[in-house]
């Protein structure tokens, strides 16, 4: 009787499309299991276990009208239309010494220097990166722990994306672009689906509100011991002034002679470590937050390809599955350039 009742339950596991535990089928999200042979979990594209078909059966769904030629084109004139990027005489850096992929993970401090020589005040003084630095002491860095989000916040964050994707080129020329290809049908809900996007709150460690990918991406976490998410310049730049930062070394410097540029650097954080964070160098906010948007709605947990200034670049995004909002939407996970 039990041989036959397990033989039942098989051929029914197997028929709804279970394969052992091999599938993501009805797993997306679940918690973190060391005795499955692969994962399901919103951290297994980083750990590189997911199962075969985690992003068919878990991830946001990419869209099949934007061609990879089409992303590199959009980006181009993203690019173009950055004007409040950083001039050379508005910023300088002091990148130092280049390290192999091989030393990322030493923690030796190669650069007795910082990397910002020079960060012009008139640059932070812009509408957009005003806006940003608003928002950037909005956060606690530790997860697990809550995040508290009064009315005054969430007014920065409206603040924010009326500055960044309303009110400049870069932000129009997105909207134009995904409206075109059906995405969004008028501009207030493709700043309400960002908002979402980008600022709601999930849940990192403890069952706790205590993330979201802005915060993650431009403002920097730390989990387990280590520092996590931090892709933004001008963040890197506000806690090396404020000496709680420690540039080490960089393992990736983009083709760029002017900005923004790109580099995957080594940091100590107040006393957490990154191995390799990676940033656009010299964007303007607007940008950054296009270039992710853009990758994340059209390409959400691969790798995406862009192009700037005629050189190419991958960006990796990743979706966050435990949890969604609206119809089912998924969260970002991260958002950052990938180096190689």
């Amino acid at each position: 009787m039990k041989v036959t009742v397990i033989l039942f339950l098989t051929i029914t596991l197997i028929s709804q499309g279970y394969s052992g535990s091999l599938s993501c089928k009805r797993r997306c999200g679940e918690s973190y299991d060391p005795m499955n042979d692969c994962h399901c979990d919103s951290e297994c594209q980083q750990n590189k276990d997911c199962c075969k078909d985690y992003k068919k059966q878990c991830g946001r769904r990419a869209l099949t009208n934007v061609s990879d030629e089409e992303i590199k084109a959009v980006s181009e004139t993203l690019y173009k239309l950055d004007h409040n990027r950083a001039t050379a005489s508005e910023l300088v850096i002091d990148s130092q010494t280049l390290i192999s992929s091989s030393q990322t993970g030493s923690k030796v401090d190669h650069s007795p220097s910082p990397l910002f020589k020079q960060v012009s005040s008139t640059l932070l003084a812009k509408p957009t990166f005003k806006a940003l630095l608003n928002l950037l002491d909005n956060y606690n860095r530790m997860t697990g722990q809550a995040e508290d989000v009064p009315a005054l916040e969430e007014q920065e964050q409206d603040a924010f994306l009326q500055a960044t994707m309303v009110d400049t080129d870069v932000g129009k020329e997105l909207y134009k672009f995904l409206n075109s290809k059906g995405v969004y049908s008028s501009q207030s809900e493709f700043v309400q689906d960002l908002k979402m996007m980008w600022f709601g709150l999930y849940s990192r460690a403890n069952g706790q509100q205590d993330s979201s990918a802005f915060e993650h991406t431009f403002s920097g976490e730390i989990k387990n011991g280590k520092v996590s998410g931090f892709h933004n310049w001008v963040q890197f730049y506000l806690k090396e002034k404020e000496g709680l930062l420690n540039y080490y070394s960089h393992s990736f410097n983009g083709p760029w002679t002017s900005f923004p540029d790109v580099l995957g650097m080594q940091f100590e954080w107040d006393g957490y470590f990154k191995e390799v964070g990676s940033a656009f160098i010299g964007s303007s906010p607007e940008f950054d937050l296009a270039m992710y948007s853009l990758c994340y709605i059209t390409r959400p947990g691969q790798r995406c390809y862009v192009s700037l200034g005629g050189q190419s670049l991958g960006i990796q995004t990743y979706t966050w599955d435990n949890s969604s909002y609206g119809d089912g939407k998924k969260f970002i996970g991260s958002a950052y350039p990938a180096t190689p």
